[in-house]
């Protein structure tokens, strides 16, 4: 057996210009992949893929909320690569904190539309990929812990989440019978672009949930859920599937037996 735990392997990580997406498109390179980079910010994503090297990374434009855009990034992966072992659906939005009594519906449809539609887009067309190459592949999607639980005030992004939970649960019903695992990476609050703009707000955010969350000794990062999407996407995860699996030092199954830390 190759050392390499994605050695051959293709795989599409959307939201891959930065912070989870871009720990991951460097992981799984280092172990043997050749990645798609899939995001609408394109400096960043080109840079990315550069850095990682064109023998190994690409990068494509696609704004997942467009399903023909979608359909083209897993064409044009296939076109270049032959196939699709692995997606990584890693990107996301999220909205600020505030009251329900105010809840701004446009920008509560912009939220479900990418973080649930536009998912549910790239696991339509990379499954259609895999069942037609007959590839037993692995699907990966980026949740959260408020995908399990309430609170927090951004019910945008908590239904979403909640909602992106469930098109993985029925996801891997279906694709069961092909060989296709489906699975979700559920990370508790971290610094990245998605919550912090510059160094200090991310080391704001880090003190923050550090102070909130109940393992102590270690600040969640990116590549600690990269180092889980990676087991997910690897045949080390072989038999697991319609997981949501935690990487919240314990926050999640703290809340939902109302622990108090």
């Amino acid at each position: 057996m190759s050392e390499l735990r994605l050695d051959g392997k293709i795989v599409i990580i959307t939201g891959g210009a930065s912070g989870i997406g871009a720990e991951a498109a460097r992981l799984f390179t280092d172990q043997g992949a050749k990645v798609v980079i899939v995001d609408i910010q394109e400096e960043l994503g080109r840079n990315v893929a550069v850095s990682i090297g064109k023998e190994k990374a690409s990068f494509y434009r696609c704004d997942i909320t467009e399903e023909t855009q979608v359909e083209n990034a897993v064409k044009f992966t296939v076109e270049k690569h032959g196939k699709v072992d692995v997606l990584f659906s890693n990107a996301g939005i999220l909205d600020p904190r505030g009251s329900i009594l105010d809840l701004d519906l446009d920008r509560f449809d912009r939220i479900m539309a990418v973080n649930v539609r536009g998912a549910a887009a790239f696991i339509k067309h990379a499954a259609r990929v895999m069942v037609e190459k007959g590839t037993r592949g692995s699907i990966v999607c980026t949740t959260s812990v408020s995908s399990e639980i309430g609170g927090g005030r951004r019910h945008g992004y908590t239904a979403s989440k909640h909602g992106l939970l469930g098109v993985i649960r029925t996801a891997c019903g279906e694709l069961g019978k092909y060989g296709i695992r489906v699975n979700g990476v559920a990370p508790y609050a971290l610094a990245t672009p998605l919550t912090s703009h510059d160094e200090e707000t991310a080391r704001q955010v880090e003190e923050e949930f550090a102070a909130k969350g109940v393992l102590k000794g270690v600040v969640l990062n990116a590549r600690h859920v990269a180092q889980v999407a990676l087991f997910l996407a690897s045949d080390e995860s072989v038999y697991v599937s319609g997981q949501n699996l935690a990487v919240d030092g314990g926050y999640s199954m703290c809340r939902s037996v109302n622990v108090q830390i």
